[in-house]
């Protein structure tokens, strides 16, 4: 292997061990999971047009605790896509010194404050 090539892998290997790629990671994965969620979302919605016995089965059946569990989850996607979201946001507009992980670790704290306040809400 050339020796260009052979730093190049070494590289590609140091960049995926910097915090900014975990980041960059769990946003992506995020917004994945929430836009799979989505049409489930828009099918619950669609049961209060069925009528009210249908919104009150469907309403029974998200009372299983494994429902509840994923209620966690999706609390807990939601609040790191958007403290991803606050950090690329950062990224672009404040003016950008070596403070970046300081940034990624506030980025962090928040997602388990905002998921903490919100799962609080839930029960």
């Amino acid at each position: 292997m050339r020796s260009w090539a052979r730093d190049a892998v070494r590289n590609d290997f140091r960049a995926r061990n910097h915090p900014a790629y975990w980041a960059f990671v769990v946003h992506r994965a995020s917004g994945v999971a929430l836009t799979l969620f989505l049409p489930l979302h828009f099918w619950a919605l669609a049961q209060s047009l069925q009528g009210e016995a249908r919104l009150e089965s469907f309403l029974r059946w998200t009372d299983q605790p494994l429902v509840k569990l994923s209620e966690i989850g999706l609390v807990l996607l939601l609040a790191a896509h958007m403290a991803g979201g606050l950090r690329l946001l950062a990224i672009e507009f404040l003016p950008w010194r070596n403070r970046q992980k300081t940034l990624l670790a506030a980025a962090a704290a928040a997602t388990f404050a905002f998921g903490l306040a919100l799962l609080l809400n839930l029960t």
